[in-house]
């Protein structure tokens, strides 16, 4: 007798329950051996992560900030992955995104102030998709892969936003960073630190899930991740999906980025590349590109980051502790996932030989 993975011809709805659950429990047992390692107590350390996350009405508010940028990424991640086409690229699209308002807070001082905002994030959006679009256009005409252009990519937008914040944008006097935004075109405050953005993001759900469930468009880009070569048979044009899914995925990042600098800090500045965007990778994974289900998987991650920065301050535990912690419970939740497409059966090794034979 032997187990065989074997793929199932329709992802399992019980496993999409099941395999989250389960995967916390042995996150969470994983977690608590490190932590007796360390002669940390583990329940005292959880309660501490979850405290600092949503102990208070100023740490909710903080974590539902940290949770924007993150499902942003993730939904444009999602969107590319459908394709099966592998958009490392969203943390340099991100970053795109706040160069392109940037540009518009800073430059374009002959617009009507209430003009300034909504065509600042619209060049957030430009910027993102022309970062997405280029490794779309090369993978649709010349097949050149996708992994390798959108990940070096991101290094090429962080690097021009350093030198534009260090040198040809900085403020005068100022520290690293540009001129800050004028107010009028800042995004308000709703709550604390929450703000209107989140709106924006979650209209934007919807749409993505109409578009993506309840259209033909959506209907192509699903069936091109599933079998491009039926898909090519059935008339659909695999390189124009390719190239309009890759600059929506990027518009999206980008968009995210002008949300937040609009609205968190302000101008474009070190720190910028904050790792949203490989974020929104494990996002897409673990909501199985819904995004719906995005939303909730953004605010787990979100709430993890927050929460864990009170471990260096309340438990002395070291900053690596967190990551550690974040990572334990991450990893099983990402290989628990191949139960919902797979399935453990024991084949009789006699009859397998027969098979053979």
């Amino acid at each position: 007798m032997r187990l065989v993975l074997e793929k199932r011809n329709e992802k399992s709805k019980k496993m999409q329950i099941l395999v989250p659950i389960f995967s916390l429990i042995i996150s969470a047992l994983l977690g608590a051996i490190v932590l007796l390692l360390t002669n940390a107590n583990p329940i005292k350390t959880y309660a501490t992560i979850i405290h600092g996350a949503f102990g208070s009405p100023t740490k909710i508010q903080y974590t539902l900030v940290k949770m924007l940028p993150l499902l942003m990424c993730g939904l444009s991640v999602g969107i590319a992955f459908r394709l099966k086409f592998w958009n490392i690229g969203a943390e340099g699209q991100y970053v795109m995104g706040v160069i392109g308002i940037t540009w518009v807070m800073q430059f374009w001082t002959w617009l009507p102030p209430i003009l300034v905002l909504p065509i600042a994030l619209i060049m957030s959006f430009a910027f993102g998709g022309l970062w997405g679009g280029i490794p779309g256009a090369l993978k649709a005409h010349w097949k050149v892969d996708e992994t390798l252009v959108t990940l070096m990519m991101n290094y090429i937008a962080i690097g021009i936003a350093e030198y534009l914040y260090i040198n040809a944008w900085k403020a005068p006097k100022g520290n690293m960073g540009t001129v800050k935004y004028p107010e009028y075109a800042w995004i308000g405050k709703m709550w604390g630190k929450v703000h209107y953005g989140i709106f924006i993001a979650l209209i934007l759900v919807a749409v993505l899930y109409f578009l993506l469930y309840k259209t033909r468009w959506g209907f192509e880009l699903n069936m091109i991740g599933k079998n491009s070569e039926a898909a090519r048979c059935q008339g659909v044009s695999i390189k124009r999906n390719i190239i309009l899914a890759m600059i929506l995925s990027g518009g999206i990042a980008g968009l995210g980025g002008g949300i937040n600098s609009a609205a968190v800090t302000h101008c474009l500045t070190k720190g910028v590349d904050s790792g949203y965007g490989f974020t929104g990778i494990l996002i897409a994974w673990m909501s199985n590109l819904n995004p719906i289900l995005s939303i909730f998987i953004s605010l787990f991650l979100a709430a993890l980051q927050t929460g864990s920065d009170a471990l260096q301050i309340t438990m002395k535990l070291p900053s690596s502790m967190s990551e550690v912690l974040q990572g334990l419970i991450l990893l099983p939740l990402l290989a628990g996932n191949i139960f919902i497409d797979h399935r453990l059966r024991i084949v009789e090794k006699k009859s397998t030989e027969a098979l053979e034979e």
